[in-house]
């Protein structure tokens, strides 16, 4: 088996993303929590879109807003056919999840956002892996209002840091431990699922 560290890897393709008209350069290989988020997000979203119209997608589908922005999210949900080609999404998906890295969270929070809310993306979500939590905004006349701040907590450490009776915990959690999305009717992410393995 060859040793992986001394393979040639000039012929490897970058990932990069086209943000007014300037390639900028993605992280190649994310980290695990970057990663295990991505695919816990995605996995919820495709479980719910099974025989439905939507579809989700996961990192690595171009989505081709112009020719000076081609940006690749985290996940997405596109629930217009016409606009899935063989080569990535040509138009705004319906909702967007851009999951932060030190590469990347500068541009997923002014430049990418900001266009994204242009071209009539209808919820953005912002993750963040360091501190568990989801930005969710909603485009109101092409641009992104924030919704809420959704902080993932276990019961312990909703406990430990404000002394709270279960009681109380059980009424917190009714309206925090889960995400309701905007664009489908009856589906809602629970934050536990977001964070899991993380």
């Amino acid at each position: 088996m060859d040793n992986l560290a001394y393979i040639d890897d000039r012929n490897i393709k970058i990932k990069t993303e086209l943000i007014d008209g300037k390639i900028f350069m993605m992280s190649p290989r994310p980290r695990v929590e970057h990663a295990t988020v991505c695919t816990n997000i995605a996995s919820e979203f495709r479980s719910y879109l099974k025989g439905k119209t939507c579809r989700a997608f996961c990192d690595g589908v171009d989505v081709f807003l112009d020719e000076n922005n081609r940006f690749v999210p985290d996940t997405m949900i596109v629930c217009n056919p016409d606009i899935i080609k063989h080569d990535g999404i040509h138009g705004a998906p319906d909702l967007v999840v851009e999951v932060l890295s030190k590469t990347t969270a500068k541009n997923d929070r002014s430049k990418k956002k900001y266009t994204y809310a242009k071209y009539g993306v209808k919820e953005y979500w912002i993750v963040d892996v360091w501190s568990k939590s989801v930005e969710v905004y909603y485009n109101q006349d092409s641009w992104f209002i924030l919704d809420n701040i959704y902080y993932y907590l276990t019961d312990e450490e909703i406990a430990e840091n404000n002394n709270m009776s279960d009681n109380d915990i059980d009424k917190i959690k009714e309206y925090t431990d889960f995400i309701k999305v905007s664009i489908c009717d009856n589906l809602i992410v629970k934050l536990k699922d977001i964070f899991e393995y993380v």
